[in-house]
């Protein structure tokens, strides 16, 4: 992973995560979707449309509370 300049460690390789992504339920078939993985404390996101291109690693307790606000 690569650090942020505050410090935290966001970006990830794309060989460094080989997990079990899942995309919602509520995605179309077009496959334009984000996909997302849980990886120890940290939630790996990427596009579903490019699979082994760049990874995001959010804290998993970011992540959550970024999809409450969204959910409202």
């Amino acid at each position: 992973m690569s650090k942020s300049s505050a410090g935290r460690e966001y970006a990830v390789e794309p060989t460094q995560i080989d997990l079990g992504w899942r995309k919602s339920s509520r995605s179309n078939a077009n496959g334009d979707c984000v996909e997302v993985a849980p990886a120890g404390g940290l939630v790996a996101v990427r596009d579903s449309t490019d699979p082994t291109g760049p990874r995001l690693a959010f804290p998993a307790t970011a992540w959550r509370s970024f999809v409450d606000g969204l959910r409202g």
